[in-house]
C-alpha cells in the first residue's frame, strides 16, 4: 500500500513538472503527457484508498470474529467449570456411598439380628441353611458358600466366564507341627482388605475359609491369596497359609467337582511346611 502511495505521488509530480514545461514552453505534447499523469496518479491514489478500505474492514471483521471466540471461550470455561463441580460432587456422593457398604465378603447383618433356626431341642449343624453367618468373624457360612458357589458356576456357564475357588488355612508362626490355628479375626480383616466387592468370602464349618473369585482365572486366584498373605503377615507378623485353588471350568463342571478339585490341592498344600499355594490339576 505504501509503495502504490509513493509511486502515485510520484507519477503526480512528474506530471506536474510536465505540465509546468508545457505551459512555459508551449508544447502539447508535454500537455498531453502532464494529463496522462495526473489521471495514472488519481487511479493509484484510488487504488491505494479502496485497498486501505479493505484493509480496514478485514480489520473489523477479524477483530470481531476474535471477540466472538472469546466469549464462546469464556462459555465453555464456565460450561466446564460446572461440569467439573458436577463430577466432583458425584464422586464425592459415590465415595460416601460406598463407604457406608459392608466390607468384602461380610454379612451384612449381624448374626444375632438375623432370624435364628428353630429351636427343636437339638444342636444345629453349621450346614443349617437357615444359619447363614458366622458368630466370628461375621463371613458368611458354609451353607452360603455351597449356594452361592452354584449360582456363580451357573452364572459363568451363561457368560462363559471362569470362577476361582481357593481354600484356606493358616496357623501362627512357621507352620511346625502343634501350631496354634490362627486368629480368626486377623485373617478375616485381611480377606476383606484383599478381595473386591464382587467376590465372596466364607468361613467353613472345620474353620477353613473359602473364596469364591469372581472371573477370575487360577493364576488370579493364585495373586489374590497371596495378596492376602502378605496383607496378613506384614499386619500381624509370622502366619503360615495354606491354600487349595480350583477353577471352572478348567479343573471342574460342578460345584462338587470343584470343591473337591480344592480340597485336594489343599491337602497338597499342607504337605509343606512353609507357605503353600497348590493349583489342583484337570482331570
Amino acid at each position: 500500500m505504501r509503495s502504490r502511495r509513493l509511486t502515485g505521488i510520484v507519477i503526480g509530480c512528474l506530471g506536474l513538472v510536465a505540465g509546468v514545461i508545457a505551459l512555459v514552453a508551449d508544447v502539447a505534447a508535454l500537455g498531453l503527457a502532464a494529463g496522462v499523469a495526473a489521471v495514472i496518479a488519481g487511479l493509484i491514489a484510488l487504488g491505494a484508498s479502496a485497498a486501505a478500505l479493505d484493509a480496514e474492514q478485514r480489520s473489523r471483521t477479524a477483530d470481531t470474529d476474535v471477540a466472538a471466540l472469546r466469549t464462546e471461550l469464556e462459555s465453555v470455561q464456565l460450561a466446564l467449570s460446572e461440569e467439573r463441580s458436577s463430577h466432583d460432587v458425584t464422586r464425592q456422593s459415590l465415595a460416601d456411598y460406598l463407604a457406608d457398604q459392608p466390607p468384602a465378603g461380610s454379612f451384612d447383618r449381624k448374626l444375632s439380628d438375623t432370624e435364628g433356626p428353630v429351636s427343636t431341642g437339638r444342636p444345629v449343624s453349621p450346614t443349617d441353611t437357615r444359619l447363614l453367618a458366622d458368630p466370628e468373624t461375621n463371613l458368611f457360612s458354609e451353607a452360603y458358600f455351597r449356594v452361592a458357589l452354584d449360582a456363580r458356576i451357573a452364572s459363568a456357564r451363561r457368560h462363559l466366564r471362569p470362577v476361582a475357588v481357593a481354600l484356606v488355612e493358616v496357623v501362627e508362626g512357621a507352620g511346625t507341627p502343634g501350631s496354634p490355628e490362627a486368629d480368626a479375626t486377623k485373617v478375616t480383616g485381611s480377606i476383606r482388605q484383599t478381595l473386591r466387592d464382587a467376590d465372596t468370602a466364607c468361613r467353613m464349618a472345620d474353620g477353613c475359609f473359602a473364596l469364591i473369585l469372581e472371573d477370575t482365572p487360577e493364576n488370579g486366584a493364585v495373586w489374590t491369596v497371596e495378596r492376602i498373605r502378605r496383607n496378613l503377615t506384614s499386619r500381624f507378623g509370622q502366619h503360615t497359609m495354606w491354600a487349595g485353588v480350583a477353577c471352572y471350568p478348567a479343573h471342574a463342571f460342578s460345584t462338587d467337582e470343584l470343591l473337591d478339585q480344592a480340597s485336594l490341592a489343599l491337602e497338597s498344600a499342607r504337605e509343606w511346611k512353609q507357605d503353600r499355594i497348590e493349583v489342583a490339576t484337570a482331570e
